[in-house]
């Protein structure tokens, strides 16, 4: 965000949002040495609660995982969105 859009207000969108605090998220609990199953749970719940706002979805509609390949982990988030 640079300081102009900071000044001016400007509104951003949910979904850049979610994206900044998820890697915020990620990058705290690498700096603390935890496990990275620690906070998946929490996220799930978070991911179930924003998106609910828009489509009706319950826990068991949504997976969260994490993966590590080689030096990388992978955060994968699979949702099943019904159909109307």
């Amino acid at each position: 965000m640079s300081i102009l859009s900071f000044l001016l207000g400007e509104k951003r969108k949910s979904a850049s949002v979610a994206k900044e605090r998820l890697q915020l998220i990620i990058a705290h609990e690498r700096a603390a040495g935890r496990a990275p199953a620690d906070y998946l749970p929490a996220l799930q719940r978070d991911l179930v609660a924003v998106i609910s706002k828009y489509v009706k979805i319950t826990n068991n509609d949504i997976r969260v995982h994490i993966e590590c390949q080689e030096d990388l982990e992978v955060l994968e988030v699979k949702i099943e969105i019904p159909q109307t």
